[in-house]
């Protein structure tokens, strides 16, 4: 009894003394240990991700019970697999790892350190901007009447070098027409994405990653899961038409939002693409005027 009562006043001392010797960078790394950690188990949540952690968690306590009980070619065999337990770490969780420091790239403080980085006329790329977002609005309106799909993909700060590979690069100015007639459905580059760089049509014809979420409503095709997948692996703005109803519908950081027209549109693209800005403002008032201010927020499914 005595033994015990003197081994609580001496954990009860330990204790104190850390407790005196902690400090203020101890609380920001201790936070800062949590938070990555919170974002660990959130990136790995009910993904095949968790059922991988789960095996090397039952790898390590069999690691363990052959240790304590020598078992030795158990032991050496998990040993072995052990040693190189960053690289096989790197290897299974190779997607979720990329998602992740992508997620840090989309960040806004991310954002903003390249943002305060950059030399670029920024001004002219807001025009270059403007004038692309003109073109796909209004070649909208003509593949929408000609019931004729599209899916074009605006860029942003993530770099689409292996999407831009896929297609065929054009390096044109966006307008109207020629972004419709690209996806005439009887061109060779009508069956893939358009890619708009710094205003510019940059490649057509492009694959996209398919989405991996399996609520996506069954209803949805190839081009609008295409659209959603590039909305999850990237920062990019996806417009589409469908072939089969004419209906415009947007794709952005993973959600879907369907029913647009040329005004909402537009709006939506600006808020997006430039930001909040006088005209897109503007543009809202003239959509509350005219009752479609409530349009851009459905979701589909």
């Amino acid at each position: 009894m005595e033994s015990a009562m003197e081994y609580l006043a001496q954990l009860g001392q330990t204790i104190l003394t850390l407790a005196r010797q902690f400090t203020f960078k101890d609380a920001i790394d201790v936070a800062i240990v949590t938070l990555l950690l919170y974002g660990v188990i959130k990136l790995v949540r009910e993904t095949r991700a968790g059922q991988l952690v789960k095996g090397i968690i039952l790898l390590v306590a069999l690691f363990l019970i052959s240790y304590q009980f020598d078992l030795m070619m158990l032991n050496a065999i998990l040993r072995a697999f052990l040693s190189s337990g960053i690289v096989i770490v790197v290897i299974l969780f190779q997607p979720e790892i990329r998602k992740a420091l992508e997620q840090v790239g989309h960040s806004k403080v991310a954002q903003s350190l390249a943002s305060a980085m950059a030399t670029k006329d920024k001004e002219a790329g807001r025009a270059a901007t403007r004038k692309a977002i003109d073109g796909v609005v209004d070649a909208t309106q003509i593949l929408q009447q000609l019931r004729m799909g599209a899916l074009i993909v605006f860029e942003r700060q993530t770099k689409l070098g292996e999407i831009v590979a896929t297609g065929t690069v054009v390096e044109a100015a966006p307008s109207s027409q020629l972004i419709a007639n690209i996806f005439f459905n009887k061109a060779p580059l009508h069956d893939g994405a358009m890619i708009i760089r710094e205003g510019q049509i940059y490649a057509a014809g492009c694959i996209l990653p398919l989405t991996s979420n399996v609520n996506v409503s069954a209803e949805l095709g190839t081009r609008h899961r295409a659209a959603m997948g590039m909305s999850e692996n990237s920062d990019a703005v996806v417009v589409i038409v469908s072939e089969e109803t004419g209906q415009i519908s947007l794709a952005m950081e993973g959600k879907f939002t369907r029913n647009y027209n040329r005004l909402t549109l537009r709006q939506a693209l600006e808020e997006a693409l430039l930001g909040a800005s006088e005209e897109a403002s503007g543009s809202k008032r003239i959509l509350d005027k005219l009752g479609f201010g409530d349009r851009t927020s459905r979701k589909g499914g």
